[in-house]
């Protein structure tokens, strides 16, 4: 069914609510997850056209993918992964297109129509730019048992 599985992580708790969902995806189908973070700050947003080295947010954000790659394949999930920098929603469907993946699978926050239109989020700007499938699982707001 899936062979790859691109999955985006934030570097905050919906992360763990998605990878959770996803590691029994990719048991069950014997696939090959592929982390990706985008780091979005001006430093990273900016390191082409200035020449900049990778600054403190992009090393720790490096830092963070290699943490959780080791808990996948710990668990025994063959996973790779991916530090972006720029547009999250742009960076995640060319790294999609470009590393050949069949499913990306990402964790939503629930917020109205109208908070979206507002704030924006990156899985409305993404189901708009992406003709992979998309599979988004919806993040409970913890302890409460019900969607943020």
């Amino acid at each position: 069914m899936y062979k790859r599985i691109l999955v985006p992580l934030e570097n905050g708790p919906a992360d763990d609510a998605i990878l959770k969902h996803v590691a029994g995806l990719a048991k069950l189908c014997g696939a090959e997850v592929l982390l990706v973070h985008v780091a979005d700050g001006w430093a990273a947003r900016n390191m082409e056209q200035l020449n900049l080295r990778e600054s403190q947010e992009m090393k720790e954000d490096r830092a963070y993918l290699d943490l959780r790659s080791k808990q996948l394949r710990h668990s025994g999930i063959e996973v790779d992964a991916v530090l972006a920098a720029g547009d999250p929603a742009k960076e995640i469907a060319a790294t999609a297109e470009r590393e050949g993946v069949d499913l990306i699978a990402m964790a939503t926050h629930g917020h109205s129509l109208l908070s979206d239109v507002v704030h924006g989020t990156t899985a409305t700007a993404l189901r708009h730019v992406s003709r992979i499938p998309i599979l988004m699982v919806r993040v409970l707001a913890p302890g409460t048992g019900e969607s943020r």
